[in-house]
């Protein structure tokens, strides 16, 4: 059971309020890199074991245009088993990486419990994909993932909502299906590596 004022990320819907607790039976950390708030800052490790199921970092955009015309043909090797983050600017090789006006959105995650049996990155266009994780509990917050590289932050913006692209790539009625489940676009704030597999997880704010 999630106590009053706690957040279980590991399962949708669990998120009641702004802040993120601490796990039974870890000592809580204070304060966030580079931050000086005057107050106390409450860290969350996730206790089960979340995944990075799969990544995607391609340069072409596929949905151009109509729906009805289908997608653009997709880049050779879009699926990739690891990708690099650059601060401030995106996924490496990546179509949005270091554009502008996609600075506070050129990371994207998506639950893998939030999509239909068989669809993946290819159908929704998001980079990361994970499980065990509900990322859309999460935004307002600093998200700190280590795939055994070292740790990755990103902080998360907003939600990022589907499109009418959803009923033509994974099946009718994905677009509705997928409203407030949709994932979330992230800025990252160091450089890193990601890499599919296991993932130790801190959800900061």
């Amino acid at each position: 059971m999630t106590r009053p004022g706690r957040c279980d990320v590991t399962r949708p819907g669990r998120c009641r309020g702004r802040r993120v607790g601490g796990s039974a039976g870890r000592p809580r950390e204070n304060g966030v890199a580079g931050r000086d708030t005057g107050r106390r800052d409450r860290l969350r490790r996730i206790p089960a074991v979340p995944e990075i199921v799969q990544l995607l970092a391609s340069p072409v955009h596929r949905y151009v245009g109509r729906p009805a015309d289908g997608p653009a043909p997709a880049a050779p090797d879009e699926i990739v088993e690891e990708v690099r983050l650059r601060a401030g600017l995106g996924i490496v090789g990546d179509r949005y990486f270091g554009r502008p006006a996609h600075r506070d959105a050129s990371v994207t995650l998506i639950a893998r419990e939030s999509l239909p049996p068989g669809a993946d990155l290819t159908q929704v266009r998001r980079n990361i994909l994970t499980a065990g994780l509900a990322v859309d509990e999460l935004v307002g917050s600093v998200l700190v993932l280590d795939s055994g590289q070292g740790p990755v932050r990103l902080r998360v913006n907003r939600a990022a909502h589907p499109c009418a692209w959803m009923d033509a790539t994974i099946g009718p009625g994905a677009w509705k299906a997928l409203r407030r489940r949709g994932g979330v676009r992230c800025t990252p704030l160091t450089d890193g590596t990601l890499r599919v597999g296991p993932v130790e997880v801190t959800v900061v704010g």
